[in-house]
Formats: structure tokens, C-alpha cells, sequence
């Protein structure tokens, strides 16, 4: 849980500011997007493989751009 304390001097804007960037640091919300569905061992794996292969193909298409 992300909690923050007003600072003197500081009004609402900045506070939510600071505590927005504070959520993002944490990536608490990409953890609970993540558990929102429950994904099998199996699953993730092919997920994580399909990923992998797609950057090695990125990175493949970017190498050949360049010369």
C-alpha cells in the first residue's frame, strides 16, 4: 500500500501528484492488472515465450534496418 503525508505548504494537486508517482514506482497497479485473471504455470510460459520471440524479432528488424 502506497501512503504519502501532506507536506507544509504543499496543496492537493502536488500531493496527488507525488502519490501518483509513487503508485507507478511501486507497479502496484501492473501487479493487480495481472492477477485480475488467473493464467496456468502453462500458459505463462507460452506468453512469456511468444514475448521473447517477438523482441528477438524486433530486435532482428531493427538490426537489418540499419545497414
Amino acid at each position: 500500500m502506497v501512503r504519502i503525508e501532506k507536506r507544509p505548504g504543499e496543496n492537493e494537486a502536488q500531493m496527488f501528484r507525488r502519490f501518483r508517482k509513487r503508485v507507478m514506482r511501486s507497479q502496484l497497479l501492473s501487479t493487480v492488472r495481472k492477477k485480475r485473471w488467473f493464467v496456468s504455470k502453462g500458459e505463462q510460459r507460452r506468453i512469456d515465450q511468444k514475448k521473447g520471440i517477438q523482441r528477438a524479432q524486433k530486435r532482428q528488424r531493427k538490426n537489418n534496418r540499419r545497414y
